[in-house]
């Protein structure tokens, strides 16, 4: 499939599609306990991240309805994969969108997450036109929730006990924005 879509450039990132060759460097932080404590999936071994890579080389970049599309998130002074986003498709006709994101911890605390997530949410906005993006963490994932309050997605829900997760009962947070709120914190009319 050819690549439609160009990558997001954000001062210090570029956001791309995936490649076979980004394996190694999603395993390594995919690998993690840390990282995968708040995932629906546990630490992966390389088979299971080449498996999971490959599914998102499948990926939407070249379609104009895809379901997700994945985002290698690389610094753009040396090209290093420093996490992965993703923006899923939930609801076409009512135009609803949502984001998640991993990254290498070893890369934490420098903004990098919030700057990609920006591109992300403006992309899903503006190139797909969508009327509302909204993300899901688990309540303990301070890091998750704090992010998705620096992009001023407000939050919608807290779900208690509504499900089991990693063998125990689970609290959702539920955060979103709607394109008209993103278009005012764009204009600083907010």
């Amino acid at each position: 499939m050819a690549d439609t879509t160009p990558p997001l450039e954000t001062a210090r990132l570029r956001l791309r599609p995936f490649t076979a060759a980004d394996v190694d460097a999603v395993h390594a932080y995919h690998r993690l306990e840390d990282v995968a404590r708040y995932q629906y999936w546990q630490p992966r071994s390389r088979d299971e991240v080449a498996q999971e890579v490959a599914k998102w080389l499948e990926g939407g970049w070249d379609r104009p309805a895809p379901d997700a599309i994945v985002f290698a998130v690389t610094l753009k002074e040396n090209g290093i994969l420093i996490g992965d986003m993703v923006l899923l498709f939930r609801d076409q006709g009512a135009r609803q969108g949502e984001i998640g994101f991993s990254f290498d911890p070893a890369h934490g605390g420098q903004g990098y997450a919030t700057e990609a997530a920006r591109a992300v949410l403006d992309f899903g906005f503006g190139q797909f036109n969508l009327h509302r993006i909204f993300g899901r963490c688990d309540a303990r994932n301070m890091a998750s929730w704090r992010l998705m309050e620096r992009l001023d997605m407000r939050r919608e829900a807290h779900f208690r006990e509504h499900a089991m997760f990693k063998g125990g009962w689970d609290e959702e947070f539920y955060y979103a924005m709607l394109s008209r709120e993103w278009a005012d914190l764009r204009r600083g009319t907010n």
